[in-house]
């Protein structure tokens, strides 16, 4: 039996108000995996013929979560950043991502400085979920048409979050960077 959308957005917000912390988002990777399964969703959200761009899906009225789709024709490798006070997980619909993690070597109370050292590279395929915590700094990578589904803990227009350049060890603070 297919896993729908709707049964998707409700499964989250209950582990969401059960756990709002990290078994709760561990929740969510979880289901995002199982949606992604779903020959539906991917077709209709992730498929050929989708247009190109970024665009929210869902938003959860009670848990404050969204559900965005990402649609690439060309490929994009993203600079390290955070989400802020959110929590997010990424869903691989097409192609690949590649996610490295990163660690801040400085006291982190900079607001021009930062110092950073990449900790993991890992690979998401289709199907595969990962997930970034509140604070937990990252990069992204991806090809030509590449898809994936962003679940985050909140919208991320309306929060500070952090976009850094390792190279000059600089961090510049902003909405949605």
């Amino acid at each position: 039996m297919a896993y729908s959308f709707e049964q998707f957005c409700d499964d989250c917000s209950k582990a969401l108000k059960a756990d709002p912390g990290p078994g709760g988002h561990e929740a969510v990777r979880g289901n995002l995996e199982k949606l992604l399964a779903d020959d539906g969703f991917a077709a209709a959200h992730c498929g050929p013929g989708v247009e190109p761009g970024i665009r929210t899906i869902y938003k959860d009225a009670e848990t404050g979560f969204n559900v965005l789709v990402h649609v690439y024709e060309a490929g994009k490798t993203g600079p390290p950043h955070d989400h802020g006070a959110s929590w997010a997980v990424y869903g691989q619909a097409a192609e690949f991502t590649d996610m490295t993690r990163w660690k801040r070597l400085d006291d982190g109370d900079g607001e021009a400085h930062a110092e950073l050292e990449k900790m993991e590279t890992f690979r998401l395929e289709p199907g595969m979920a990962g997930k970034f915590e509140v604070g937990d700094i990252h990069s992204i990578h991806f090809p030509d048409g590449a898809r994936f589904v962003r679940v985050t803990g909140t919208d991320l227009n309306t929060i500070p979050t952090r976009r850094f350049d390792p190279d000059h060890k600089v961090v510049k603070i902003g909405s949605r960077l």
